[in-house]
C-alpha cells in the first residue's frame, strides 16, 4: 500500500463507492497514519477482526 493508494481508498469510502474495507494486520499501521491526518477522520469507523484485521466503514455522523 502506498499514500496514493490510501488516499484514493478513504476518497472512495466517503463518497459511497465503497461502503466498506477491509485492512489486514500488517497493512494497518501504514493505513491508519493518513487516515488520522484527515479532517474527517471521525468519521470512519474500524471494527476489529480476528487475527487483527480491520473492517473500516464511513459513517454520515462523525464518532464521539
Amino acid at each position: 500500500m502506498n499514500e496514493q493508494n490510501i488516499n484514493e481508498i478513504l476518497e472512495n469510502l466517503k463518497t459511497g463507492k465503497l461502503t466498506e474495507y477491509y485492512v489486514k494486520k500488517e497493512d494497518f499501521m501504514e493505513f491508519r497514519q493518513f487516515l488520522v491526518k484527515r479532517d474527517d477522520f471521525k468519521h470512519f469507523r474500524g471494527i476489529g477482526q480476528r487475527g487483527g484485521d480491520v473492517l473500516y466503514q464511513y459513517l454520515d455522523e462523525p464518532r464521539s
